[in-house]
C-alpha cells in the first residue's frame, strides 16, 4: 500500500544538516517528496512511498541526524498522490 505523510520537525533542526540527511534517508527508503526549513526555525517535509518507508521515515524524523535536537514531530497523513519522481530539497 502506498502512503504519503506531512511532517513539521522542530527543535534544533536547522544548521545540522537536517534536510541533507532527509534526503538521504529518503532515497535509501527509495521514497519521493521535498524537504525544507520554514523561516520559524522548524523543518517541513511530505515524503510518498510504500506504508513501511513511510513508517521507516517518520522513525527518522523523531530523531534526525547526529546533531539535531528534535522536540516534537507533528505527522500528518495524507491522500497518497503520486506526484513526486524523487526526493529534493526546496527553499
Amino acid at each position: 500500500m502506498m502512503r504519503r505523510m506531512h511532517v513539521f520537525i522542530s527543535g534544533r533542526v536547522q544548521g545540522v544538516f537536517f534536510r541533507a540527511y532527509t534526503r538521504e534517508t529518503a532515497m535509501t527508503l527509495k521514497l519521493t517528496g521535498w524537504v525544507r526549513n520554514l523561516p520559524d526555525g522548524n523543518v517541513e517535509t511530505v515524503f510518498e512511498g510504500k506504508d513501511e518507508d513511510v513508517e521507516a521515515m517518520l522513525e527518522w524524523c523523531k530523531k534526525g541526524p547526529p546533531h539535531a535536537i528534535v522536540n516534537n514531530v507533528e505527522a500528518f497523513d495524507e491522500p497518497y498522490r503520486g506526484e513526486f519522481h524523487n526526493f529534493r530539497i526546496t527553499y
